[in-house]
């Protein structure tokens, strides 16, 4: 099988001594396509020179646990990033009512700021919603969201169905794996269309539970994608190998990749 991790954060301190060993990794797992997420000025920077040293790709984008850090230079900056040849979307940006690290309007600012920007240079948006609907499908639905991706897809049937018909693509990650707080996604997987479906670890973060031995320090990694794709592949009664071809080929028609 050949994969496309569409969404790992390889800027994260957890890779910083063995970077080339987990590229290696997930090379050798079948994962010959990885975007490096951005979620900061800083670490969409850090994400294109990773994506330049290991032939992957990157988004340049600002988190919502961010935005109360942005100001005046931030989408100039991010306009320069992305820009860069390996830099395939924008984002990840969107809104986090979970956390409220930052207040509520700095976070509409700032996604509104990033929506346009998508726009302006024609690439699409990898997303961001925790515990934000329906403001978040609002948000998307007022400013004629093209291309865009709800990276992490966790929610209920109710934010699947406004995604879907937004015309989003649906990231699911390791979080089906978790039987606490995924098994309802083992049912609504089933109703994504296949030609919208994509997969990603999101590592070093969401670790499938149900992977054994478990890794040290639980960190997860573009190489454990195919336990990914396998537990997508069961709940919805697809081939893993169809759903692999398939799934890549979704990543590549919806970042641009050839």
């Amino acid at each position: 099988m050949q994969l496309a991790d569409i969404g790992a954060n390889l800027g994260h301190a957890s890779f910083r001594d063995d970077l080339d060993a987990v590229v290696a990794r997930a090379r050798a797992h079948g994962v010959g396509t990885i975007v490096v997420t951005g979620t900061s000025v800083a670490e969409s920077r850090r994400a294109v020179e990773i994506a330049e040293a290991h032939g992957l790709y990157a988004t340049a984008g600002v988190h919502p646990h961010h935005a109360r850090d942005c100001d005046a230079q931030t989408i100039p900056a991010l306009r320069d990033i992305a820009r860069h040849p390996r830099v395939v979307a924008v984002g990840e940006c969107g809104l986090d009512f979970n956390r409220n690290y930052s207040p509520h309007p700095d976070q509409e600012q700032w996604f509104l700021a990033q929506i346009e920007l998508a726009a302006e240079l024609g690439k699409p948006l990898f997303l961001h919603s925790r515990d934000a609907h329906p403001r978040f499908a609002e948000m998307l639905r007022a400013h004629r969201v093209g291309r865009a991706v709800a990276h992490c897809f966790t929610g209920e049937a109710a934010e699947l169905r406004a995604y879907l018909e937004l015309g989003l693509y649906i990231g699911i990650t390791g979080w089906i794996c978790d039987e606490r707080r995924g098994a309802h996604l083992l049912a609504l997987v089933q109703q994504i269309p296949a030609d919208r479906l994509l997969v990603e670890t999101d590592a070093p973060y969401l670790t499938p539970r149900d992977l054994h031995p478990q890794p040290r320090a639980r960190r997860n990694e573009p190489a454990f994608l195919p336990h990914i794709l396998r537990a997508v592949a069961r709940a919805r009664g697809d081939d893993p190998a169809a759903l692999a071809e398939v799934t890549t080929r979704n990543a590549r028609t919806f970042f641009g990749i050839s």
